[in-house]
């Protein structure tokens, strides 16, 4: 806790003192692992292999942001998790705006902080459910993701972040939708509670421009 309340109270020193760069408009592109949470079975079924983010943003003078773009993440099945045999994915597909905040602290280094909302299709693809003749399954939900990168700046068009994010899709996981018919391992009421992962990652920025702040 120490730690942490010295490096918040030296991105406000620094955020009031540096030199600070304001950018317009950026391409954005992001690579995470996801990790899920909260829901118990979605926790200990699937394991998540890739997310993927990539976006264009436009910042105002006043350093609010506004972006729009698509997501992309990939959960397998852990059988070893699993009460019967079973292979298989969950691709979830979506399309989110992003409503932010994002400042140069220093010349080099800046944050930005936002939330991302939009909608999604989760596309869940086991052989249990091919062999029963269900085929592949769709799951529409809406999605929420507060985000928060600490980015880098190489040069005036470049930049390298660290991304953080929680991923929250509106729609309760179960076994069930993987084709599993016994449910004895899990607590029933868990099943709807919204799916859930922490994302960590890195990713890129290019600026189209950037001005000196008239702050």
């Amino acid at each position: 806790m120490d730690r942490i309340l010295t490096l918040l109270i030296v991105v406000f020193v620094l955020q009031t003192n540096a030199q600070k760069f304001e950018p317009k408009f950026t391409y954005n592109i992001e690579l995470g692992l996801p990790n899920a949470s909260f829901n118990e079975p979605y926790k200990d079924i699937m394991q998540g292999l890739l997310s993927a983010v990539t976006y264009g943003q436009f910042s105002f003078p006043f350093h609010l942001n506004v972006g729009l773009g698509t997501r992309y993440s990939l959960f397998t099945v852990n059988e070893f998790s699993v009460p019967d045999e079973l292979y298989g994915q969950i691709h979830s597909v979506g399309g989110f705006i992003k409503i932010g905040y994002d400042k140069f602290i220093t010349e080099r280094f800046a944050t930005d902080v936002g939330l991302r909302f939009g909608y999604g299709q989760n596309i869940i693809n086991t052989d249990l459910n091919r062999k029963s003749g269900i085929g592949t399954v769709r799951v529409n939900s809406s999605l929420v993701e507060p985000v928060v990168g600490f980015i880098l700046s190489v040069d005036q068009w470049n930049s390298f972040r660290l991304h953080l994010g929680y991923n929250i899709m509106n729609y309760g996981f179960r076994p069930q939708l993987l084709g599993l018919i016994s449910d004895e391992m899990w607590n029933p009421n868990d099943y709807n509670k919204p799916t859930q992962a922490f994302v960590i990652g890195f990713g890129y920025t290019y600026y189209f421009n950037k001005d000196k702040s008239r702050d």
